[in-house]
């Protein structure tokens, strides 16, 4: 490998970039080589080459640059990320180039699939979804090389099973993500209710009352739910915890039985469609993961279904609900259901066109180490993918809650991805836009489980 640096002299008031290595050495000046006499190329040899063996070992080290693209700079997690990677470059003497990343899951695996597609050597880390290992696992370094199984031992079992296609380790787990119910303490505590709803059915009740009463106190915007109706993959993560709460399967089993046609699933889904116009507002069925949170942290709505991020956000100082929430798990779909949460989260993937794979494992491993981590779970309250976090007291100490929703994480439901592989996001596409149909009340819920199904047996059929 051919390494470089460059480094900036002065000579009789003429400023030149110089770059170094190895093998020859150039001086530059406006991009052109100038015609130096002898004894002043002479000197400046000398003197490049001084400061190539003064400096060799950073050299070295500063001649290569680590590319990643990661978490988008919607909140904090953007900033943060890129802070760690830039530690990592302190502390290495390397360099890091930081792409952020779109804000939908959806425009992301676009521009990722392009990107390998045209098998560019011009990223080196990918950030990827829970549920893409099987679709980018052509593209990924096996990482079996770099982390032993005591290494990933530390890590939830089955996230890495989750990342694990065909033998090989894909990605390693960042932070993991599950659904969580939001709700506002002082509301409830003000209509009564001395704990938050154990079903989906308590839970409307609850909101109707509720919104019922803010909007007479004068809040005419005030709503009792919010979620993600979009037609997208946010769709499938709220769609799934409806089903699988009221006992309607995981759409397809792990032997790959297609289950979604079922009972319970059409019970779920007539659920999901009341709340459209009534404890929610229509235009929910245009909601991301933001429109909530707006919503919600404006002081407008009792209940929130949303991703761990939206804690930090909604305590900060500023937030006109700080202190005034807590969060738990997901409803179940009546009294014989069971809580639901999908199994979200983001992997760290190096490319198999990198040019330097093994300084991206360790950049890698730096930014999912216990240390890291930990801090990630205190400062952003993101989730850690490491199980003994949830018991440390400095995190509690932070994040009380985290301790309570640990067998959540555990067992949190998920998507069919791992059965479908490549298929996935086309599958996930017939899946949210049923749905999406269904909630906009453009197609009955018995006529979205039989297109849904019938979908789901034509990938299944290919593997």
């Amino acid at each position: 490998m051919r390494l470089t640096k460059r480094i900036l002299i002065t000579i009789g008031g003429l400023i030149g970039q110089a770059r170094i290595s190895l093998s020859d050495i150039k001086l530059n000046i406006g991009g052109r080589l100038p015609k130096l006499p002898n004894f002043q190329c002479h000197a400046i040899g000398n003197i490049v080459f001084g400061a190539l063996i003064l400096t060799a070992p950073s050299l070295i080290a500063a001649g290569v640059t680590i590319r990643i693209a990661a978490d988008s700079d919607v909140g904090l997690a953007g900033k943060w990320t890129k802070a760690r990677c830039l530690e990592w470059a302190a502390k290495t003497g390397n360099q890091v180039e930081y792409l952020n990343l779109p804000p939908s899951a959806n425009d992301v695996l676009t521009l990722f699939s392009q990107y390998w597609a045209a098998q560019t050597p011009d990223l080196d880390i990918y950030q990827i979804d829970v549920c893409w290992p099987g679709m980018a696992a052509a593209h990924a370094v096996d990482l079996k090389k770099y982390f032993s199984g005591q290494d990933m031992a530390q890590f939830f079992p089955r996230i890495v099973e989750n990342n694990t296609v065909d033998g090989r380790l894909i990605g390693i787990p960042f932070f993991t993500d599950a659904g969580l119910l939001y709700y506002r303490t002082d509301l409830l505590e003000k209509y009564g209710y001395k704990e938050p709803p154990q079903t989906w059915e308590e839970l409307t009740a609850e909101a109707t009352k509720i919104q019922a009463g803010e909007r007479a106190a004068g809040d005419a915007d005030f709503w009792g739910f919010v979620w993600q109706g979009n037609s997208y993959e946010g769709l499938t993560c709220d769609g799934l915890e409806w089903i699988y709460s009221y006992g309607g399967g995981t759409i397809i089993e792990r032997d790959g039985t297609v289950s979604i046609d079922n009972p319970n699933a059409l019970e779920a889904l007539k659920m999901a469609k009341s709340w459209v116009g009534t404890i929610s507002p229509r235009g929910v069925t245009n909601y991301k993961e933001e429109e909530s949170r707006n919503v919600w942290q404006s002081g407008h709505a009792a209940f929130m279904r949303n991703w761990p991020y939206a804690y930090a956000l909604g305590d900060d100082k500023q937030s006109p609900i700080a202190g005034k929430f807590s969060v738990t798990v997901l409803p179940k779909g009546g009294s014989d259901g069971k809580h639901a949460a999908t199994l979200g989260g983001w992997q760290l993937m190096v490319s198999k066109y990198s040019k330097n794979p093994d300084l991206a494992a360790d950049l890698v491993r730096y930014l999912t180490s216990a240390e890291i981590q930990k801090r990630d779970a205190i400062e952003l309250t993101r989730l850690p993918t490491r199980p003994a976090l949830y018991q440390d007291k400095d995190v509690l100490a932070k994040v009380p809650w985290f301790g309570s929703l640990l067998p959540v994480f555990t067992n949190a439901v998920a998507r069919p991805s791992t059965i479908l592989r490549g298929d996935y996001n086309q599958f996930a596409t017939i899946f949210f836009n049923n749905l999406n149909q269904v909630l906009n009340d453009q197609k009955s819920e018995e006529d979205a489980l039989r297109s849904i199904a019938a979908g789901a047996e034509r990938f299944v059929a290919k593997k």
